[in-house]
């Protein structure tokens, strides 16, 4: 299974806790982003295999501005926090643009918090952003953009974001690096009898148990904060891969097939996790009726709805809200994320996609609903 999961990956979230970035709060650990660049760049151009998409999860931004500012302990006010990681995320983001250029490689800022991804409209905007950088080939380099967050930095919370960006880009895999080896049965610090747990199911509650207590002075996240990001990135169908960030190429290895750390497998397959979630979770806030036409294409052909095939549009509903699709007998079709808001849908109703920008004044995706965000729900 470990060499599976990773060596068939094709889209890959990695994700560098503060203590690897800032080697302990030393400052930016110019050697080691300068060796996952070149890892990272490896990759995405292929070097002895398939080209893989990847993005990098990046902490570090509040340590190096502590660094900066010459603070020897952490801050416990938030103000003094958020000043904390203006500072030093100018200077993390720098260091990874520099260093990726130098592998040629293109990279981009991307500055997210968790309200962005709670929003339905904000999460396909990032969403659609993301999967354009990785169409270009372009490296997206995310941190939480702690200055403007109201509720206090959360340690290992990148951890967290971590999972979320590989459910929102649906990756296939989360590479989770720490000063830690992986996960062990209990604190091997403390333990003797610990043992190295080399693969598992994400979710699995003896995990967390396992898992209990924090990290390093500078992260705090601990093992549990990857735990519960295992089981997260688990609900879109990624498994996650917890291992050493000094690893000697790392990153290539377990491209490769190698099996490195502790590998948290998915038990549902990607496609079935986010039926799931669509099926199950998700408050439907209005629908559309199609014309028989268009019911025939989705049932029988897989496709993505247009809104030449819509007949009427009922409820009231944003950009991004899930919406139900009905045949002209009344019948549910289907379900989706709406590219367009209940009001700009009724003015699309029977229109094609070149009298768009003519009808709502700007030029938005073809389709009501794209098939890769719709999952159909009756025949």
């Amino acid at each position: 299974m470990a060499s599976n999961v990773l060596r068939d990956a094709r889209r890959i979230v990695v994700k560098v806790g503060s203590s690897l970035v800032t080697n302990e709060g030393k400052g930016l650990d110019e050697g080691a982003i300068t060796e996952w660049s070149r890892q990272l760049a490896a990759l995405v151009h292929g070097e002895g295999g398939a080209k893989r998409e990847v993005i990098m999860v990046s902490s570090g931004a509040v340590a190096e501005g502590m660094k900066r500012l010459g603070w020897q302990q952490r801050p416990k006010e938030i103000h003094e926090l958020q000043a904390a990681a203006a500072v030093g995320q100018m200077g993390l983001v720098q260091m990874y643009e520099t260093k990726l250029r130098e592998q040629n490689l293109g990279s981009a800022q991307v500055l997210l918090t968790h309200a962005d991804l709670a929003d339905r409209e904000r999460y396909l905007n990032a969403r659609v952003t993301l999967l354009t950088l990785l169409q270009l080939g372009v490296v997206p380099v995310i941190n939480e953009n702690d200055t403007v967050v109201n509720d206090e930095i959360k340690f290992g919370d990148n951890d967290t974001l971590g999972a979320l960006v590989a459910n929102l880009v649906e990756a296939d895999a989360l590479v989770i690096l720490t000063d830690q080896k992986g996960l062990y049965t209990a604190d091997p610090r403390k333990n003797p009898d610990a043992q190295f747990v080399h693969e598992a199911q994400a979710g699995d509650l003896k995990l967390e148990a396992m898992a209990g207590g924090a990290g390093s002075g500078i992260g705090k996240g601990g093992m549990l904060t990857k735990i519960l990001a295992a089981k997260r990135a688990a609900g879109s169908g990624a498994s996650t891969v917890i291992a050493w960030g000094r690893e000697q190429n790392v990153l290539l290895r377990l491209a490769a097939g190698e099996a490195i750390g502790t590998l948290l497998v998915a038990d549902t397959h990607k496609n079935q996790a986010r039926k799931q979630w669509m099926m199950d979770h998700l408050q439907m806030h209005g629908y559309v009726t199609v014309d028989e036409g268009a019911a025939l294409k989705l049932r029988s052909d897989g496709k993505s709805l247009l809104p030449i095939g819509m007949v009427s549009v009922h409820g009231e509903f944003s950009r991004g809200e899930v919406i139900g699709v009905r045949d002209p007998q009344g019948v549910e079709l289907a379900r989706g994320l709406a590219n367009y808001s209940s009001a700009e849908a009724r003015r699309l109703c029977r229109k094609p996609s070149s009298e768009f920008e003519q009808l709502l004044g700007y030029t938005g995706e073809p389709e009501m609903l794209h098939r890769d965000n719709m999952v159909l729900t009756g025949h």
